[in-house]
């Protein structure tokens, strides 16, 4: 290949890499920010309003009528509802790629369809659609800090001042908030309703009679006048005073007027939240990220809209963060960005102490930041983003680039060893045998990367990003290594002398100066470097003597490597100290507001008093686990910066169980931390749907989820098995008498009304106020509806009169779950587990198989839902990438030698480090994971490329009519010295990644301890096994099909191979063809 335009034009070759640096500056400029490629489903959520509706109402009337429509609906993976209490929750959740837009069009439609069959109660106050996601992002509490101002005021605030400017914030989804719009509350006496022979629903007529826009038109208009005007009317009351003033009913001259009846006051449209934020009043707001969009520039915005508004905050007031995904996210680009420096760093002195010289040095350094930062370009081309895997590929490229380079400096060397004059015709010389070289080993290396990134799903697209990369990477390291690399030497490298000529400035002869510190290391480097070559020959001879031994070798390498696979405990993405704790609190069955309260403070004084928490916030009603209820509670804990603590999160977790656990005693604490992967629900345990395919009662699928769960925890692997699920809240059913009140006139439904219009509250009108529209809310005073003695007030109007409503019905007491769910569409209740500290996600998994094949009657099953539903689809999928990559491998190497059997010696030699990564890994308690997987791939195509080095060397010598034998310890021995610059060079550099500790620690011990372990147990058995490997192969070949020979003469290459061998090791080649 004639490359000697590049060579002689050292301008052009320079102007080509600036113009790569430049692209990939441009492209690393406007790339997004993100801790993983953009990989959670798209989901779209429907909610809907029953309100007063118990949670099998809400079901029967909301949840099944909209299920029947949704499902099967373009693109959709799975379906999960939620009944609860006066709301309906339904998350559709589709297969990645499909567009969020387009999915939420395509619901809505669905939705659009049941709306006839849902109740008028719910299509008043309207089904909504929304696309997002279903973890948090972040969360946001405005705090009292001087404890001055009422919780309804601070909920004031935040839904008039803080929501809205939030959701007008690109990219924020679905918002969670405790504070509660304003209400026009109209609280009901039922004893002076009696009085005056009213009924709520007489109440709701004056509302719908007095409290309306109206649009009574104007004078003037088309007639002529000189003048127009308008008409008006007071429009919508907005003040208690005037609802004061509604007239219920008129007598002659007698008028009785809504205050006569009601109390009506400015209140809350929820009282179910209290909210807390460092022990003090606040109120809260979660917030979701829509689909599609960039979770760090969604977050970064959110803050900057923050610190605007905290400009206007009422004295004391102020914004706490309590979680912010951002945090860890910054913190471990951080960390990689740290590692990449310090792996550049070592490489560059590996690969010095190998050249010994600094000027042959700086060439395949300059390589490196060109190939990084060059790549750039092309992620931005492909739409990719800056995260934690695109960055760790550019840490693992870092020793394969620059491999590249090194491998032309060396050939350069070559010929200035051989005697050049010319280091400019050295460079053109070198680059005319080994241009083609490094295309072929180039293509061979991209083609290792480039299958993985068409595989499927979840991982499939981690694979994607990583491959590509590395693959983009490699590519750019050829161009540098054909254009700038050559180019370099011709400008850098100066003949070679020798010693006896070198004279120093006086004109005496170097060599009668004593040598400095660095030439004595050189010399011992070298010296020690020669015995080494002295060995390896010895060994190289050993083993093809013995090839039994080879074979066998090989053989048992294999065996155990797939033993290794099957039995190295499992995961998706390795768990991390992320920063933040979660903690969910459930008291018993009924328990009250202030009971709750009272634990929820108890936790909060617990977390505060820990010296690693940084904030804290508190939410009483509300549960992280899908349930909510006055007995429910959580607490979300920011945890101080990695450098400022000492404990992990895991070992925090662990003290607050115990101090918990101690405090808590009537309620259960589960205690977790957010999942790794944004999207994949609220914890990092694993997530099991057990389900009721037979139709049958809830409470035997309860009686089953309990078995399961006790056999689940007798597992060592799982640490808690746990349901918010409790069918035992104690209820009372109403019993209407249809024929008694049919006969009274008021039928079954006028008896439920008025229940309803008491007990469960009415949405009948809305009212301005404070530039916004808020709803009017009846229902009895909460001093008439505190137990079922206060039924015997409520009455209702007959043809003989107000009758007590007790003479209609009946109350029995049962009992029967707070909130229902269905997973597509089976009755389902949700399991949430935690992995033991030194066990996998994949172990426990495993646990969840066995355990349900041994509890799971016939009829009942189980899916996974969230992150351990990818997981379980990806378990399999190591086997069928090693099979991929080696696959191309094999046919790649099969078209370069023109050879079926002769790529075998590679392929072959490729499960060495496969299988010293394993063995890593179970030593240093590394799980196979994404990252494990990531770095067995990269493993593939650098071990192939050293194999490759020693088969083409040896090739070569054989084709000049040398041994089979002598070709393979002659290519042995020139290429023992670049493997392994090259391979200490990955060893070394990604030393920090294999020790790190920290933020990200555990993505980059897997990622650095596959790749350390397979890299050095891989080359040292590549370097001894391969030869041998080539000697059976070629004999194999050549008895198919004879070689040919170019030129039986050696003596062109005999100083080639001296320079590779040291003086006192000669080659014989007679003792070669004895062997």
């Amino acid at each position: 290949m004639n490359l000697k335009l590049f060579i002689n034009r050292p301008v052009l070759s320079t102007v080509i890499s600036i113009f790569i640096v430049i692209l990939g500056a441009i492209g690393l400029s406007s790339l997004p920010l993100e801790q993983y490629p953009s990989i959670a489903p798209p989901t779209v959520m429907v909610d809907a309003t029953y309100t007063g509706a118990n949670a099998q109402t809400v079901m029967n009337a909301v949840i099944e009528p909209l299920e029947e429509q949704i499902n099967g609906v373009e693109g959709m993976d799975y379906m999960t509802s939620t009944a609860a209490a006066g709301s309906a929750s339904i998350t559709v959740t589709f297969k990645p790629g499909t567009n969020p837009d387009m999915d939420a069009v395509n619901v809505q439609n669905r939705v659009s369809q049941a709306q006839g069959l849902l109740p008028s109660e719910v299509t008043r106050v309207g089904v909504t659609t929304i696309k997002s996601q279903t973890s948090m992002l972040m969360a946001i509490s405005l705090v009292d800090t001087t404890d001055t101002y009422s919780s309804q005021f601070l909920d004031g605030y935040m839904s008039i001042n803080v929501l809205p400017e939030i959701k007008r914030v690109t990219g924020v989804g679905e918002t969670f908030q405790t504070a509660s719009d304003y209400s026009m509350r109209i609280w009901l006496q039922p004893d002076k309703m009696a009085q005056y022979n009213l009924m709520p629903s007489d109440i709701t007529a004056a509302l719908s009679d007095q409290n309306i826009e109206a649009a009574p038109g104007s004078f003037g208009e088309n007639g002529h006048q000189s003048f127009e005007y308008d008409l008006r009317y007071k429009g919508r009351l907005s003040t208690p005073q005037q609802f004061d003033s509604i007239v219920v009913r008129t007598d002659g001259d007698n008028v009785l007027y809504l205050t006569d009846v009601a109390k009506v006051e400015l209140g809350s449209l929820m009282y179910s939240f209290k909210s807390t934020a460092n022990g003090h009043p606040g109120s809260s707001m979660m917030i979701m990220q829509s689909a599609g969009s960039n979770a760090f520039d969604v977050i970064n915005n959110i803050l900057a809209k923050m610190d605007q508004m905290k400009k206007e905050l009422p004295k004391g007031m102020t914004f706490v963060v309590p979680m912010n995904t951002n945090v860890f996210l910054s913190a471990s680009i951080h960390e990689v960005e740290k590692t990449l420096i310090e792996a550049f760093i070592l490489v560059f002195l590996v690969v010095y102490i190998f050249l010994q010289d600094l000027r042959s040095t700086i060439i395949p350094a300059i390589a490196i930041p060109v190939a990084l930062i060059g790549t750039f370009a092309l992620l931005y081309l492909l739409d990719f983003s800056i995260n934690l895997l695109t960055l760790s590929a550019l840490v693992l490229a870092i020793a394969i680039v620059v491999d590249d380079a090194i491998v032309v400096v060396e050939a350069v060397h070559a010929k200035l060893d051989e005697g050049y004059h010319s280091a400019r015709q050295a460079a053109i010389d070198a680059m005319a045998e080994i241009g083609s070289a490094i295309i072929s080993i180039t293509l061979v290396m991209m083609l290792v990367f480039i299958p993985v990134s068409f595989m499927p799903g979840v991982e499939g697209t981690f694979y994607k990003q990583f491959g590509l990369t590395m693959a983009f990477a490699i590519g750019i390291s050829a161009i540098n290594a054909l254009t700038l690399s050559p180019a370099l030497c011709a400008v850098f490298l100066k003949p070679h002398k020798k010693e006896d000529d070198e004279l120093d400035e006086d004109g005496k002869p170097k060599r009668s100066r004593r040598p400095s510190l660095v030439s004595r290391f050189h010399d011992g480097f070298n010296k020690n470097y020669d015995k080494l070559l002295g060995v390896y020959r010895r060994c190289v001879q050993f083993f093809i003597r013995t090839k039994w031994l080879a074979l066998g070798i090989v053989a048992v390498v294999i065996a155990v490597l797939i033993f290794l696979m099957n039995t190295t405990s499992t995961g998706f993405v390795p768990n991390e100290d992320t920063g933040t704790v979660m903690i969910s609190m459930s008291l018993p069955p009924a328990s009250g507001q202030d009971r709750t309260i009272a634990v929820a403070d108890a936790v909060d004084k617990i977390v505060g008093q820990l010296p690693e928490v940084d904030s804290r916030m508190t939410v009483q009603g509300y549960s992280l686990l899908g349930d909510q209820g006055n007995n429910q509670a959580t607490c979300i804990v920011k945890l101080k910066p990695w450098d400022e603590r000492e404990r992990r999160s895991d070992e925090i977790i662990k003290t607050l169980y115990m101090q918990t656990g101690m405090a808590v005693k009537d309620g259960t604490v589960m205690i977790f931390a957010p999942p790794m992967v944004a999207g994949y629900g609220a914890s990092s345990g694993f997530t099991v749907e057990l389900q009721d395919k037979t139709g049958g009662d809830i409470n035997k699928l309860f009686q089953i989820e309990q078995q399961f769960c006790a056999e689940l925890m007798k597992h060592p692997e799982v640490q808690m098995a746990y349901s918010a699920f409790n069918p035992s809240y104690p209820q009372y059913m109403v019993n209407v008498d249809e024929a008694k009140a049919a006969r009274a006139g008021l039928g079954t439904s006028g008896v439920l009304a008025t229940l309803q219009g008491y007990y469960g509250g009415m949405y009948v009108s809305n009212f301005n106020r404070f530039g916004k529209i808020y709803r009017v809310m009846l229902q009895a005073d909460p001093a008439a509806r505190v137990s079922p003695e206060t039924l015997n007030q409520i009455k209702v109007r007959t043809a003989t009169g107000m009758t007590p409503i007790t003479d209609f019905v009946s109350l029995s007491r049962v009992y029967a779950p707070q909130s229902l769910s269905r997973f597509n569409m089976y009755s389902n209740i949700e399991v949430t587990g935690t992995v033991n500290q030194g066990y996998s996600s994949g172990q426990a998994l495993k646990v969840v198989e066995e355990v349900a094949s041994k509890v799971l009657p016939t009829g009942y099953g189980y899916e996974y839902s969230g992150l351990s539903r990818e997981e379980a689809k990806s378990t399999n999928s190591t086997t069928t990438i090693f099979i991929l990559c080696l696959l191309f491998v094999y046919l790649i190497l099969s078209a370069l030698y023109e050879s079926y059997i002769l790529p075998l010696a590679v392929i072959l030699s490729v499960p060495m480090g496969l299988f010293g990564s394993f063995v890593f890994a179970n030593i240093f308690g590394v799980e196979n994971n994404i990252y494990l997987k990531i770095s067995l791939i990269m493993l593939i195509g650098l071990l192939a490329k050293n194999a490759i080095l020693i088969i083409q060397f040896s090739l070569e010598r054989r084709r000049t009519g040398m041994s089979i034998v002598g070709s393979a310890v002659a290519g042995a021995q020139a290429r023992l010295r670049p493997i392994l610059m090259t391979s200490l060079a990955m060893i070394i550099g990604l030393l920090p990644l294999m020790l790190a500790n920290g933020v990200g620690a555990n993505g980059n011990r897997s990622l650095g301890t596959g790749a350390v372990g397979g890299m050095l147990i891989g080359t040292i058995l590549q370097v001894l096994i391969v030869p041998t490997l080539f000697v059976i192969f070629q004999s194999a070949q050549e008895k198919i099909k004879p070689l040919r020979w170019k030129d039986k003469d050696n003596s062109e290459i005999e100083r080639e191979i001296r320079q590779y061998t040291p003086d006192k090791i000669t080659y014989n080649k007679d003792e070669d063809e004895e062997q």
